[in-house]
């Protein structure tokens, strides 16, 4: 993690904390340093402040399995492909559908 861009992230956050592309920075910096539980902090405003952001569906499932959160990651993908279908971000939703079927495979491989 770049501590002086996640410093100035946090600067950009003081002086708009409603700035997506702001909270998106340092979500992905955190989870960058594999800080799954910061990195949601962020994922989770834009998921509840930012719905049409839907770069967050990705990435926000992903931090969630990979923190252990397989129920919250499944869910997140698939209000993910809700919203890319709706706004009508194909390239989103061809991403996020097949991230999501990636993740079912892992998610069966685990349960053998």
């Amino acid at each position: 993690m770049n501590k002086d861009r996640l410093n100035q992230l946090f600067d950009f956050y003081k002086e708009d904390p409603k700035d997506a592309f702001v909270i998106y920075g340092l979500a992905t910096e955190y989870a960058s340093d594999e800080n799954w539980e910061e990195a949601l902090k962020y994922y989770e405003i834009l998921l509840t402040e930012h719905e049409e952001y839907t770069g967050t569906y990705y990435h926000a499932a992903f931090a969630y399995a990979e923190n252990g959160q397989a129920d919250l990651a499944e869910a997140t993908y698939k209000k993910g492909i809700e919203v890319c279908a709706r706004v009508k971000d194909a390239h989103a939703l061809k991403e996020l559908k097949a991230a999501y079927m990636n993740f079912q495979m892992e998610d069966d491989d685990e349960e053998w």
